[in-house]
């Protein structure tokens, strides 16, 4: 056709002819395709992923075809040109079609024209007019489609919403026009499935058929409103679309922040400010965009766009405080400059200042260093292995707190931010992952709590007294804690009243960790001390009583400081039987520093209570000092005993009470006499010594160390048991057999004698417990000290000997009881028990005369005791004989 006399500009037009009659046969047969893929039963995501790579090989044609404006100005003639621009338009036809045949099929295939907006600008710009006009079409035809669908799914609509609306402030006319047309299009859909989200408009009726909405919505604002008109821009797409697409129309902008082009850049932060500023409510993922945002200015510190996306944090801190705080306390400790820039974006929106106090509060709950695993509730603020963000917040606050618009939030949760940064300070005293050259940022915030709270006199006294710098130091905690009240106090601080409240608050409720309850205690102490004058009102009184029996020690021993330091006033508590009943249960604790804290606290309060009180607790007191008698640390036993020995002496006018109690104990005050521990003896020497003389006996001789001896002791009392309580000694026999099987050898050294001498008083008890006896020695005659199996082998043989010989019958029991009117036998020394065993103990296979008696002079003991009672069973047989009674 050329021929030879072919010209350049021939061949030019030929390979424009060629090119669009190729790009117009390559669109049918992707046409051909693309109905194909839309009429089979293929996966529809693989689907869409096949028909949008046919979409966008056509649209590649579409981009390599001619210029028709360099065409012509090659000189090419009009009539040529007219029939190729035809055919170009039936191929833009073509192209729209296939569009079209996939958007009225299903509406998520709008996503095809998000990518097309992003392929016409890798491109030649000079088709973006036309690229324009097709995706306005087609979203005039989908706004036309959704309305008798029930359901409008095309996720892509903030995306290109956002892609649209740079492009209504384009410079080119045309552009922006066919832009503004398909914003505008694009929102009829979007109100369309608004109004499906909020009305609920499908429904079943009565026959079971759908009901629709009648109508299309129509959006109010024209397109010609959204052209270069930022603000209708940004308020109609807030208006119209769901929070899900606005989500993905702020986050678009956000990513347009970092294009090269500055004025992309400049148009999408006046965009993204703008919607943000009358809809960020709507907005969610707000930690994925402030996490966004912390990392570009990460990498970039001196980003164009840095202010912009500052003001982004600021807009979203105003409607989401709770997520924003969170995310930018979610970072390593101590914070880079970049965190510490967003978190002043973040308190420069003053109007959240008490919800983004108490979200901070909310994480200062928490404890640093702390795992999931030791975490009371699983509740997880941080993804890390351990929550550090407690640190960060009280960094933070060193930030927030001195910003003038949060001068009003800070007044109104002063107690609360005092509490818990004193915790984290106790925390942060106690974490080791933290570096000890490390700033305690609590103690700062701390400061800067008081300074913005106008206690600037408060802080200076403070750091005068040196507390700030002695806070790094595990043990000066409490102390600190305690100055700080104290300071407080002293300058008459004006939120006294408020703190009160909140800190009597906090007691009643109870802390989330027990050892937060140290730091309650102590300052909640010193506040009542230079306020209240002992005794505390009622209401304080109960939370000490509620603390003596904390699960934490130290809390125990703080309360129960405070309570005998109230001794004087002690008659003046209400109550006052209930708070000694709580210090008596303190008693079973497991720590033994609180048990005597508890003994130590009660005496003192004995030694003031009126008597009249003391007597009606005077039995439940004595029982509880019994029952640390035996308690295995020896400073609670001395002590036990000694106060049970002070309270005989307190009570002495009260016979009738104290007798049963003094005969309860005697038992393990006799056998703890044999103590290893001197001040348990001393102890039991001195509480014996009140049971003689309440008892009206004699105090025995023997209990004086000069002429001490256990032996003697236990027999001159069992004497006087015989004479004076006989109906006491079954149950006296009943308690020692039990320290038979005790774990400490003096204590089943000692409960074999004075068992045998408990049973040898009283001559009934020893012909009815008789076998009984015999049975539970047997067992002790195996034990694994040689000393014990001796005694209770001259026990077991006594006792045999004596069920052998004795009868029971009524003639004889009768006889006996009449004899004792008359005869009172004294029991003589059995075993004769060495001074000091526990020191120097005696062989018992050897005789010696620091251990046993001889063997000749046992055998002589044992058969005169023997004889004794063979006498009185020959007597007993005769009295038997009628004929012989009277003469007696």
């Amino acid at each position: 056709w050329l021929g030879a006399a072919g010209t350049t500009q021939d061949l030019v037009w030929f390979n424009a002819i060629n090119e669009l009659w190729n790009a117009f046969a390559g669109l049918l047969c992707h046409q051909s395709m693309v109905l194909a893929i839309n009429s089979s039963f293929v996966d529809p995501v693989l689907q869409y992923e096949s028909q949008l790579n046919v979409t966008e090989a056509s649209f590649r044609m579409l981009l390599a075809l001619p210029n028709f404006g360099k065409l012509r100005a090659l000189g090419i003639g009009n009539e040529d040109l007219e029939d190729q621009e035809s055919l170009y338009q039936n191929i833009l036809h073509i192209f729209e079609d296939t569009l079209l045949i996939l958007v009225s099929k299903d509406l998520y295939k709008l996503q095809i024209l998000r990518e097309m907006v992003l392929w016409v600008k890798e491109e030649r710009l000079y088709l973006q007019e036309e690229t324009l006009t097709i995706i306005s079409r087609v979203l005039c035809f989908a706004s036309k489609k959704v309305q008798g669908d029930t359901s409008v799914d095309a996720p892509c609509l903030g995306v290109l919403a956002a892609e649209l609306s740079l492009l209504c402030c384009h410079a080119e006319n045309d552009i922006m026009n066919q832009a503004s047309m398909g914003l505008h299009h694009l929102l009829c859909i979007a109100k369309w499935q608004n109004d499906l989200e909020k009305n609920s408009p499908i429904n079943y009726n009565a026959l079971g058929s759908y009901c629709h909405l009648t109508t299309v919505p129509q959006v109010e604002i024209q397109p010609q409103t959204l052209q270069r008109d930022k603000l209708k821009i940004a308020q109609s797409v807030g208006n119209t679309l769901l929070p899900s697409l606005l989500t993905d129309f702020v986050w678009t902008l956000l990513m347009k922040l970092s294009e090269a082009s500055f004025e992309i850049a400049s148009e999408a932060a006046s965009i993204l400010k703008l919607t943000l500023q009358y809809h960020s409510q709507k907005v969610i993922m707000v930690s994925k965009i402030v996490n966004f945002i912390y990392k570009k200015l990460r990498e970039d510190p001196s980003h164009s766009m840095k202010h912009s996306m500052l003001r982004v944090t600021t807009s979203l801190t105003r409607t989401s405080p709770k997520k924003v705080i969170f995310q930018l306390m979610d970072y390593p400790v101590p914070a880079d400059d970049t965190l510490i820039l967003m978190w002043q974006a973040a308190g420069s929106e003053g109007s959240v200042a008490p919800l983004v106090l108490k979200t901070i509060l909310l994480i200062l709950k928490g404890k640093p260093g702390e795992t999931e695993e030791d975490m009371e509730e699983k509740r997880r603020f941080s993804l890390d292995a351990t929550n550090m963000m407690p640190v960060a917040a009280s960094q933070a606050l060193c930030t927030f707190l001195p910003v003038g618009s949060y001068k009003k939030a800070v007044a109104q949760f002063f107690p609360h931010l005092l509490l818990a940064l004193m915790l984290q300070l106790f925390y942060s005293s106690q974490l080791r992952v933290m570096p000890q050259d490390r700033p305690l940022y609590a103690r700062d915030a701390l400061r800067a709590l008081l300074n913005s709270s106008g206690l600037q006199e408060v802080d200076a006294a403070l750091k005068k007294k040196n507390c700030w710098n002695q806070f790094s130091q595990a043990l000066y905690h409490q102390l600190g804690v305690h100055l700080i009240a104290k300071t407080l106090s002293e300058f008459n601080f004006p939120q006294f009243p408020e703190t009160l409240h909140y800190f009597y608050k906090i007691s009643v409720e109870g802390p989330r960790r027990s050892e937060d309850n140290i730091v309650t205690i102590i300052f909640f102490t010193e506040l009542l001390n230079n306020f209240f004058k002992d005794p505390f009102p009622e209401e304080f009184m109960v939370l000490y009583k509620n603390w003596i029996n904390d699960s934490n020690p130290v809390v125990s021993k703080l309360s129960l400081q405070k309570i005998a330091n109230m001794a004087p006033v002690i008659n003046e508590i209400e109550n006052v039987c209930s708070l000694l009943t709580s210090i008596l249960e303190a008693f079973h604790s497991k720590e033994h520093t609180v048990v005597i804290r508890a003994l130590l606290t009660l005496r003192k309060l004995l030694c003031k209570l009126d008597r009249v009180i003391y007597s009606s607790l005077c039995a439940k007191i004595a029982s509880s000092y019994c029952r640390l008698m035996d308690h295995n640390n020896g400073g609670i036993r001395s002590m036990a005993i000694r106060h049970f020995g002070e309270l005989l002496k307190d009570m002495s006018q009260f016979t009738w009470m104290l007798n049963p109690l003094a005969l309860g104990a005697l038992v393990p005050l006799i056998l703890f006499l044999e103590d290893k521990e001197i001040r348990v003896s001393k102890a039991c020497q001195y509480a014996l010594r009140g049971c003689a003389s309440q008892l009206r006996w004699p105090t025995p001789v023997y209990l004086k160390d000069e002429n001490y001896n256990f032996e003697l002791v236990v027999l001159n009392i069992c004497n006087h048991l015989a004479a004076s309580h006989e109906s006491h000694i079954s149950g006296l026999i009943s308690d020692t057999l039990g320290f038979l099987g005790s774990s400490r050898l003096y204590l089943r050294r000692g409960s074999v004698i004075l068992g045998w001498s408990f049973l040898a008083s009283e001559r009934e008890l020893l012909q009815t417990k008789c076998p009984f006896t015999v049975a539970v020695i047997e067992k002790t005659v195996r034990d694994e000290d040689p000393v014990v199996r001796e005694l209770a082998k001259k026990t077991r043989d006594i006792f045999r000997e004596i069920a052998h010989t004795m009868t029971s019958s009524t003639i004889k029991q009768t006889f006996r009881r009449w004899f004792k009117f008359i005869y009172t036998r004294k029991l003589k020394p059995l075993y004769n028990w060495p001074k000091d065993y526990t020191h120097t103990p005696a062989d018992p296979t050897k005789g010696s005369k620091e251990g046993f008696v001889e063997e000749g002079e046992e055998e002589e003991e044992e058969e005169i005791l023997i004889k004794s009672y063979r006498c009185e069973a020959i007597l007993e047989q005769a009295e038997e004989d009628e004929s012989d009674f009277p003469s007696l």
